[in-house]
């Protein structure tokens, strides 16, 4: 698989290139990375193994503070679209960007289009549960949402989980405030008649608490609430960590060495950092597209790479396509 990656994208190209050569370099992927030539080439000559890669010269790139559909139509070579048109072209078979997620989600739906009957891409995030992987949609895409958006993003998962990530008969909650059907706001109660009424393993509300859990595998919410959840897990383990490392800043060696011996909640910390995931799937485009934090490490986006791969070498969108031929309740276009 040829993977595209935006060089330009978020805070620090350093990291976005470093962490595209170390996935190159550990397993054999085949990168082009895209941007501006000259400071692609000035960040591959300061590290210090040798890696063959491509690099796809481009001018522009989008900021993150720039409105993300105008600059996509605007900047017609700006790195993010360009990596799309290489999908396009057939020279890449997935995109990895830790750019300006808006103008990552408006490249590929311009670009490559949207998936028959899907009205709106989302963005899904893994998250580490107790008893196993937790898929949640939408985690930044769509920040406003109609309750039959919330019910298209509650399918598109379920087609993502068994088609693509082995889950059988998923369980899907709604989060919201409380687990009663008649808790939340108009689109979240609307949206919960959609998917009882739905031929999906729905089991009703879920609140903040059960997101870790792992006994529900997929949570929908809109954006703005997944978002939200998103950072604030991100958050929570970065402190969990600070926090760890400042009492055992005073134990002995000896010490050090039970604790290191004892690893299990290391091991629970090192799945709950998000560099172990790398970024999110962007499920409704007509490819494969994965969406990275601005501030991702080097480690983050060699994941995102190792992820994007993965999901090109299952054919992603084929499959979510053939299934949604199937399912009793296909996705229908509503207006926006």
């Amino acid at each position: 698989m040829r993977i595209a990656v935006d060089a330009m994208g978020g805070d620090s190209p350093a990291m976005v290139v470093q962490g595209a050569l170390q996935a190159a370099l550990e397993w054999g992927m085949d990168i082009t990375l895209v941007g501006q030539r000259q400071v692609i080439d000035a960040l591959i000559e300061e590290y210090h193994e040798p890696v063959v890669c491509r690099i796809e010269h481009c001018p522009e790139m989008i900021a993150m503070n720039e409105p993300p559909v105008k600059a996509i139509r605007k900047k017609k070579r700006a790195s993010i679209r360009v990596a799309f048109e290489l999908v396009k072209r057939g020279e890449a078979d997935a995109v990895v960007s830790a750019g300006n997620s808006g103008a990552t989600l408006a490249a590929g739906v311009l670009v490559l289009g949207k998936l028959k009957a899907i009205e709106r891409p989302a963005f899904a995030g893994i998250f580490p549960g107790e008893k196993g992987d937790v898929l949640i949609i939408d985690v930044g895409a769509n920040v406003d949402c109609r309750a039959e958006h919330l019910f298209h993003f509650g399918l598109m998962a379920e087609a993502f989980a068994t088609t693509c990530l082995n889950m059988m008969q998923p369980k899907v909650g709604l989060l919201n405030i409380g687990q009663e059907g008649g808790k939340g706001n108009e689109q979240v109660k609307l949206a919960h008649d959609f998917f009882k009424s739905s031929a999906l393993n729905f089991i009703g509300n879920v609140e903040g608490r059960d997101i870790f859990s792992g006994e529900i595998q997929i949570i929908v919410c809109d954006g703005f609430v997944g978002n939200v959840a998103l950072k604030l897990s991100e958050g929570l383990t970065e402190s969990l960590v600070g926090i760890i490392k400042h009492a055992m800043a005073g134990l002995t060696e000896e010490q050090m060495a039970i604790h290191k011996r004892t690893g299990g909640f290391w091991e629970m910390i090192r799945k709950m950092d998000y560099a172990e995931y790398g970024g999110a799937p962007v499920l409704g485009i007509n490819g494969v597209g994965i969406v990275c934090h601005g501030s991702s490490s080097a480690r983050a986006v060699k994941n995102a790479v190792k992820m994007a791969n993965h999901y090109a070498e299952q054919h992603m969108p084929e499959r979510l396509t053939q299934y949604f031929e199937t399912i009793q309740n296909p996705l229908s276009k509503s207006e926006n």
